[in-house]
């Protein structure tokens, strides 16, 4: 081929022609301290129990779960967030393991704190769905419908127990309208000014969340349509940030991740506080059943899909490959 003159006259491969080239370039940096690992500690077992439809995740055992801390916290990663997972006989319609001061998530929050102390945030899952006999994110009515006000109070309780637990971020993930300023009214009545509050905001009705439900021994029935968002919308999205912030959340969130990038560049682009993304169970089943069929390249495929979640506005990541992504950074 005869180039005449300079043609063409930009060349962008000069920014791709080496590792060190394109490094120094690089946009988007994924960093240990953008991670947080979610964690599932289970109550009466004595071995952590592997977690068939999230292939080298586990549900811990207190002592299992405190070693995860700590791995954590070696590696360079923020925050460990929690969730409970009550024997079966425990759970009712109104999730009252999940208000027990003894109950296995406030047992797993002490014990996290009591390990790692400071060196990583302690951060929990505020929700009945784990604790309640139908599954629900809240308590029933009559009609067997979630009620939303009913459900605010039992939020209000179970943000003082965590909190008394010793947590240092609550996270209301049921998608509940008025959620967040109840549960900053409730940590603030009762000194915990300093506990914060991280928002699920954009939380939507997703297929993604089914190894989840065999991680937290779901006893759902039906679905969550009423309360969660329609994956069709968008603008939704952005009144419910509105509103968070209105009501006093430190920290947003969009989860799933991946099938929502859209959603969280646009909630990245005005918010004014930190935004979390969460990458799911489904999210990471997928990754890890292509990989094992030889499909994908596992490791790959791990960093690029956390580099698009950073790529896209994320300030954090909860990752369940949290641990291992921060060591390879």
């Amino acid at each position: 081929m005869t180039v005449y003159g300079s043609f063409p006259g930009s060349r962008p491969r000069r920014l791709r022609v080496n590792p060190v080239m394109r490094r120094m370039v690089a946009e988007t940096r994924l960093h240990p301290a953008d991670l947080i690992l979610p964690a599932f500690v289970r109550e009466g077992i004595s071995e952590p129990a592997p977690i068939a439809t999230m292939p080298g995740v586990v549900q811990h055992t207190l002592d299992t779960l405190r070693k995860a801390a700590v791995d954590a916290v070696s590696a360079g990663v923020s925050g460990i967030m929690l969730f409970g997972v009550p024997e079966e006989a425990e759970k009712d319609a109104t999730g009252s393991a999940g208000t027990d001061p003894e109950g296995i998530l406030q047992a797993g929050i002490r014990a996290v704190k009591a390990e790692v102390g400071d060196d990583l945030l302690v951060m929990s899952d505020l929700c009945l769905d784990e604790f309640t006999d139908h599954g629900h994110c809240g308590v029933l009515d009559g009609e067997g419908r979630v009620d939303n006000d009913a459900t605010l109070e039992r939020y209000a309780e179970m943000a003082q127990v965590q909190a008394d637990a010793g947590v240092d971020v609550v996270g209301p993930s049921g998608m509940m309208d008025g959620q967040i300023g109840v549960v900053r009214d409730a940590l603030d009545t009762i000194g915990k000014e300093d506990v914060a509050v991280l928002a699920y905001t954009a939380k939507y009705s997703s297929a993604f969340y089914g190894p989840f439900r065999e991680a937290v021994g779901s006893s759902l029935k039906g679905d969550r349509k009423t309360y969660q968002q329609d994956p069709a919308n968008a603008r939704e999205s952005l009144r419910e940030l509105a509103l968070d912030l209105e009501e006093g959340a430190d920290l947003v969130m969009v989860k799933p991740a991946l099938p929502y990038l859209d959603i969280l560049a646009r909630i990245a682009d005005e918010a004014s506080v930190p935004v979390a993304a969460y990458q799911i169970s489904g999210e990471y089943a997928m990754v890890e059943a292509a990989a094992e069929k030889g499909w994908i390249d596992r490791d790959a495929a791990i960093l690029e899909t956390l580099t698009g979640i950073k790529r896209a506005g994320a300030s954090m990541i909860l990752t369940y490959w949290a641990t291992e992504a921060a060591r390879r950074l």
